[in-house]
């Protein structure tokens, strides 16, 4: 602050301490009086401005996105209200260019990486589910026969986490505070609450299609928490599909989708059009509200509205970040991830879907603001995966796409297998990417595996559809920089991975029941926004490459705990003061 005096011609008298000459008389002491009020005015507003966060969080929430890709926030950005999405952009840290940096970008391995800052072949969940060759059986992610159901049907509970290798950044809190920081885990999906809860965790919530309500499992907790079997007594799923969906806007509004009535897209019994009646899709029988599909609640952005009633009053009830010991919450929204699935990502129902997101993700902002404080709360958002466009969208701008069929090209293998070898039941199957080969079957045979799974890598690549077939045994004698096949070892574990990786080309899927899918490298499954709001963020766009794996080792420097242990990311350095 500079500060300048009219010139006076006058005799100097005197000199005060700080060194200025007066000429004397009651005039001038006022306006010296004046001056140093101003710059006692100006430091303390510079005080106040310099904003000083807490040493920790009291509270961090982890919002998990299934299947939202960078484009389609920007996508709908114009017809998004200020209080949502939108100011935790404004107000905090947006990576624009934050990536997956392994090969099979499905749900699991996104909760797992995001948890524990490792990748795939690090911290065990290579795939939703894997074939186990010396059990001869497929793993669920977070299956476990020794844990029970808590408040829900016996099928949907015998799940925890003892499938996951490595600790997350909840586990190492927990132990940091001796077990005094409150750690859960919510989503629709039992992966989603399970693994990013992690091992240590106070508890993890998922739906029960089967009863329409919240549930846990013994590995967690012995009985649901008073306040979690009030909120399933209202049966809040029945009352939402009560109703219909309709578009929160006009559908031929929505910037950059397809016709609302798009053939293209599977629909609802072959409806693909608003608005869609959820109390006749649930309703089984002849009679109507004798037996309700809970499961279509998944379907639609309504689920999105339950799990976030549940985080509000898990907040409450379990009294997170009411004291000086750091909480955590992880709460994953599937809902855009079944949307996406069954409408495809250019649809006005996913569009609609992420609208009605932004305004759940609303209330939860204005939470910590009334109850908790901004400044006590770190807030991450972050998408588990992106996902591909539909080929035949794709192919109506003459771009290459296609359905690879799998069925097909495993007949083929198998005969050209028996070509060569002889009969026999040489290939187990194909899953997520991966061939599994009979390996029983091949060292009875005494055939030598690196050389048939290097005979099925030379005879898959050949299949429209296919960029790499790679055998796994290259990713036991190498390690590869960057690139596709670095995606692919990242992706690698030698206990659960089969014995050929594929990844199709841009724009291919697998062919399934669904219009379109998730499970490549490129740019549409990768490439995922990242938001952080609250406590030390500050407003900045940054634009330079990051990782998912970046968010729990960020996480962990931030709270002053030890990182995972199996932990490869960086610290995020904008988040830090």
């Amino acid at each position: 602050m500079v500060i300048s005096f009219p010139d006076r011609v006058a005799d100097k008298t005197k000199t005060d301490i700080f060194g200025t000459y007066f000429q004397g008389g009651l005039l001038k002491m006022k306006r010296v009086i004046t001056v140093l009020y101003l710059l006692i005015l100006t430091f303390s507003v510079t005080a106040q401005s310099a904003y000083i966060p807490p040493d920790k969080p009291k509270l961090v929430i982890g919002i998990i996105v299934e299947q939202l890709r960078y484009d389609q926030l920007e996508r709908i950005w114009e017809i998004l209200p200020d209080n949502g999405l939108k100011r935790m952009v404004s107000e905090g840290t947006y990576y624009r260019n934050a990536s997956i940096d392994y090969l099979s970008t499905q749900a699991a391995p996104g909760f797992a990486t995001i948890s524990t800052g490792a990748s795939p072949s690090a911290h065990g969940i290579t795939s939703d589910s894997w074939f186990h060759p010396f059990n001869d059986e497929m793993i669920y992610c977070v299956q476990d026969a020794t844990a029970s159901p808590v408040g829900g049907s016996f099928e949907t509970g015998l799940f925890s986490p003892v499938n996951l290798l490595s600790s997350t950044f909840a586990d190492e809190l927990q132990m940091a505070s001796c077990g005094g920081s409150k750690v859960y885990g919510i989503g629709m999906k039992e992966m989603a609450a399970i693994i990013t809860a992690g091992h240590a965790a106070d508890g993890a919530f998922w739906f029960d299609d089967r009863t329409g309500t919240w549930m846990s499992s013994t590995y967690f907790i012995k009985s649901l928490p008073p306040w979690l079997m009030d909120l399933n007594a209202m049966m809040m799923p029945q009352q939402l599909l009560n109703q219909q969906w309709m578009p929160l806007h006009d559908p031929a509004t929505y910037p950059g989708c397809q016709p609302d009535s798009s053939s293209l897209e599977r629909g609802f019994n072959g409806q693909t059009w608003f608005p869609y009646d959820l109390k006749a899709l649930s309703t089984k029988g002849k009679l109507l509200n004798v037996t309700r599909d809970f499961s279509v609640l998944r379907d639609t952005p309504f689920a999105d509205e339950f799990t976030t009633e549940l985080a509000l009053r898990l907040i409450d009830n379990e009294q997170l970040g009411q004291d000086d010991i750091t909480d955590y919450l992880a709460i994953t929204y599937s809902s855009t991830d079944y949307v996406g699935h069954r409408f495809g990502p250019s649809s006005v129902e996913a569009s609609d879907a992420l609208v009605r997101l932004d305004r759940n993700i609303a209330r939860l902002v204005e939470k910590i603001d009334k109850s908790l404080g901004k400044k006590n709360v770190l807030v991450y958002l972050v998408s588990a995966h992106g996902v591909s466009e539909i080929p035949a969208v794709l192919e109506q701008s003459r771009v290459p796409a296609g359905y690879f069929r799998l069925n097909q090209s495993l007949q083929l293998l198998r005969s050209y297998l028996n070509a060569v070898y002889g009969q026999g039941d040489w290939v187990r199957g194909f899953f997520d990417s991966q061939i599994y080969l009979n390996r029983g079957l091949i060292e009875g045979a005494k055939i030598n595996l690196e050389e048939m799974q290097k005979r099925v890598a030379r005879f898959m690549v050949q299949f429209s559809g296919i960029s790499a077939a790679v055998p796994t045994s290259a990713f036991e004698m190498s390690d590869f920089s960057g690139g596709l096949l670095r995606k692919m070892s990242n992706n690698y574990s030698q206990q659960r991975s089969g014995d050929v990786m594929i990844a199709l080309n841009p724009g291919w899927v697998e062919k399934t029941d669904n219009v379109t899918g998730h499970n490549s490298p490129w740019e549409y499954d990768s490439h995922v926004p990242m938001i952080w709001f609250g406590w030390t963020a500050s407003r900045v766009s940054v634009t330079r490459s990051v990782s998912t794996r970046d968010i729990a080792t960020t996480l962990s420097v931030l709270c002053k705990v030890p990182l995972p242990n199996a932990s490869s990311g960086d610290p995020l350095h904008e988040l830090f003061r």
